[in-house]
């Protein structure tokens, strides 16, 4: 009965200290939940409403903007990547992030930056802007390209090409199809999204006649390349990109997403790019609209060619992979040349843009 009684003692003294912590708690936790987000300067910070934001992946992307738009301003958020933990803006309300490379990073960033509270985006631009491979077939490198169709390239099933069955043509197929050919139930949803149209024609039309920027050692690799749209000058076209963190490269990889671009869009997109970040972001600016924080309609994909996705005849995939083909600056370059056209006509006629993008 002693030890009882100390048991019941102890016990008792444990529930008051226990009772006595949640009262404490429970009080600090409602005063932060009721006190704005500057509650000890003793006012509530002022959003920032952005009429365009750039998004690029990597500093090489990003840097293109800074000095021309002059985005100076830095506004700190939480969650953004440890190498970029800031958003840029400028004085004309267009500000720029930079997510880092790969899906994962591309998501966290862009719903840490929407559910932040700092900004209103409620009207805002969103303009993707980044590198990617190009399938010489379709363009060269340094070329400009506006998406229609975001794919993603890295939902699949995979069987080694050493053990898939021997009348198929790659080991790549849609979870839960039966084979490459045949098309796969959208079961995550993040399979596949269409771009506004109409907002994809008006950055088209603003761009068509962007100076982009090309360099002879660009020249001198697109001759190696036996098809007429690898050999031209960089250009300013549609065609629809494919995601996957997977940096693959080749003929018979850049084939299979040719293909499997076209499946999985009923044959209306066409495969021109290979980058890994434009599913993901689209997907948590997505999860903003839903949230009523943004309009979904409001988000272009440029992607400029840095490389070939396969190699030249008499080149290995490997080498081809390597390969100095001096498209990355010219393609870091005309991130800028092609894209803004469309930021400085947002910006500079603002109150028809504000509403939707405007007719013509």
């Amino acid at each position: 009965m002693a030890v009882s009684r100390r048991v019941t003692r102890l016990c008792s003294r444990a529930a008051c200290i226990a009772l006595a912590a949640t009262a404490l708690f429970g009080c600090a936790s409602d005063v932060n939940r009721s006190a704005p987000p500057s509650a000890a300067s003793g006012a509530k910070e002022q959003q920032v409403a952005v009429k365009v934001l750039i998004i690029s992946m990597f500093k090489p992307e990003a840097q293109v903007w800074l000095e021309p738009l002059k985005l100076t301003r830095e506004i700190k958020v939480p969650g953004l990547s440890a190498d970029d933990p800031a958003v840029r803006c400028n004085a004309d309300s267009v500000c720029q992030v930079t997510t880092g490379m790969g899906h994962t990073n591309a998501a966290a960033s862009i719903t840490a930056l929407v559910f932040s509270g700092k900004f209103d985006l409620s009207k805002t631009y969103f303009l993707v802007a980044g590198i990617a491979g190009v399938d010489p077939n379709v363009s060269t490198i340094g070329s400009a390209t506006w998406a229609r169709y975001l794919v993603d390239f890295g939902i699949a099933h995979e069987i080694d090409a050493r053990e898939m069955p021997s009348t198929w043509r790659t080991g790549y197929f849609g979870i839960g199809a039966k084979d490459p050919d045949s098309k796969p139930k959208f079961e995550y949803r993040t399979e596949v999204f269409r771009l506004d149209e109409k907002l994809l024609q008006k950055a088209l039309k603003l761009s068509a006649n962007a100076p982009l920027a090309d360099n002879d050692k660009a020249r001198a690799y697109r001759a190696r390349y036996p098809q007429p749209t690898a050999k031209a000058r960089p250009s300013v076209l549609q065609c629809d990109t494919a995601a996957g963190d997977t940096y693959w490269h080749g003929k018979y990889l850049g084939e299979t997403a040719t293909h499997w671009v076209a499946l999985v869009t009923d044959g209306q997109g066409k495969y021109c790019t290979t980058q890994q970040e434009d599913n993901a972001t689209y997907e948590a600016l997505k999860r903003g609209a839903s949230a009523g924080l943004l309009d979904l309609r409001r988000m272009a994909v440029l992607r400029t060619a840095s490389n070939f996705d396969r190699p030249h005849p008499g080149q290995t995939a490997y080498a081809s992979l390597s390969a100095e083909s001096g498209g990355f600056p010219i393609s870091t370059a005309n991130l800028l040349i092609a894209g803004r056209p469309l930021v400085d006509a947002i910006v500079g006629n603002w109150p028809a843009w504000s509403a939707g993008v405007p007719t013509d």
